[in-house]
């Protein structure tokens, strides 16, 4: 039970990253438009998320730093004021789109517009964020997210093709819409698993917790637990839109869509059980893009930071904590659509990976800082493997865009 409680760290990660509204929309999308297609790329982002938050947790419990914050000291000032330029800018239109998902995960259960609960998500995340501990909101979070299992519920519940989804899993195709359609859905489903302020979170999370070199032994429990946890979760999302949605021509353009199997499973009490599951998710990623925000530039700066520390000590913190969810708010008061912004927060989240995940790998083998706690051998080769996929996802992703329309 005590590692299961120590887990939710990975579980609110993992939620946060593999299934928020990033993935609601790539997921729904990639079910839809290629079946089983994209199985292996989400693969592939389980391990790449594994590799790299291991690496991130074993930082933190070593260093008792957050990765940022050693990022600064060993890359220089220059160089990591580029790359929190660049996680601040993603981050912060993450925050909007997972706010954007708050409001419309309550207007699926509501019907009221989803622009009334634009504000009272961006003051409840605010809320959350100020008044509830760390460890109260991990729980809370992490494991009201695990109420997405109804998405793999429901596709034991409707009449599947097993066969056929196994089929089409192991056998890439373009469904007759376009390699290049095919390849920007991969690249934006790649990002949603790996978004860049997921390892800041983690880390910074564990230096919260108070990792030291005694608890990577939980830490990496954690990663091998919550990670693959989020990766079957959002597998779920796939597989239900490949038997409804794509047999039925439906293209996701709203979370009813990406809700529909499970209404049409489980009727309204899906529905109620859906709207749940996304509130969750999206508020669980909202809460930690909003702390992975405030995270960095507290961290750059050299300034007293942490859930744990009182608004009155770390007030630098906390302010930008408050201006990064204004700014959310500000930026969806636009009445730009949430999922059409989510589309674009993830090709943008893609160009912007490698800035993240370079300097965990370097910082990750320097002995200054970790001793004999370095990457060994095979890490250090899956790593750099999974490096040139992000490499090639962050050069890919603009073309890719621009090629197909955003997908069409």
């Amino acid at each position: 039970m005590k590692k299961l409680l120590a887990a939710t760290l990975g579980i609110l990660s993992a939620v946060g990253g593999f299934v928020d509204i990033g993935d609601l929309v790539a997921a729904g999308q990639a079910g839809a438009r290629f079946g089983m297609a994209h199985t292996w790329v989400l693969l592939v982002g389980v391990v790449a998320i594994c590799a790299y938050a291991e690496m991130a947790g074993r930082i933190a419990a070593v260093t008792g730093r957050a990765v940022f914050d050693l990022v600064r000291e060993r890359l220089g000032a220059r160089v990591a004021l580029v790359n929190l330029v660049a996680s601040y800018l993603v981050t912060v239109i993450t925050l909007a789109a997972e706010l954007g998902g708050v409001a419309l995960a309550l207007r699926l259960a509501t019907g009221v517009p989803y622009l009334v609960w634009v504000p009272i998500a961006g003051a409840a995340v605010w809320l959350v964020l100020w008044r509830m501990r760390f460890p109260l909101m991990e729980r809370v979070f992490g494991l009201a997210g695990l109420t997405l299992v109804v998405f793999a519920v429901a596709l034991f519940w409707l009449p599947t093709d097993w066969a056929e989804l196994g089929r089409s899993a192991v056998t890439p195709s373009d469904s007759g819409q376009g390699w290049g359609a095919y390849w920007f859905v991969a690249v934006a489903l790649f990002a949603s698993t790996v978004s860049p302020y997921e390892v800041f979170f983690f880390s910074s999370g564990g230096v919260e917790e108070r990792w030291g070199a005694a608890d990577l032994a939980d830490a990496r429990f954690s990663v091998l637990v919550g990670f693959p946890i989020g990766g079957f979760l959002a597998l779920s999302l796939i597989a239900t839109a490949a038997v409804v949605l794509r047999p039925a021509g439906v293209t996701v353009s709203s979370l009813n869509e990406v809700a529909h199997p499970v209404v049409l499973a489980f009727g309204t009490v899906g529905l109620a059980v859906a709207a749940l599951a996304f509130f969750a998710v999206t508020f669980g990623a909202a809460l930690e893009t909003g702390l992975s925000a405030a995270y960095a530039a507290a961290q750059y700066f050299g300034w007293q930071w942490g859930k744990r520390v009182s608004p009155r000590e770390a007030a630098r913190f906390h302010t930008v904590l408050l201006v990064s969810v204004l700014l959310g708010v500000l930026l969806l008061l636009t009445a730009i659509d949430p999922v059409t912004l989510t589309e674009y927060m993830l090709i943008i989240s893609a160009v912007a990976l490698p800035l993240t995940y370079l300097p965990i790998l370097v910082v990750a083998n320097d002995r200054t800082y970790l001793g004999d706690r370095v990457n060994g051998r095979t890490l250090n080769l899956l790593g750099a493997v999974i490096l040139l996929v992000i490499v090639s996802a962050a050069v890919a992703a603009v073309p890719l865009a621009v090629g197909t329309r955003m997908g069409q």
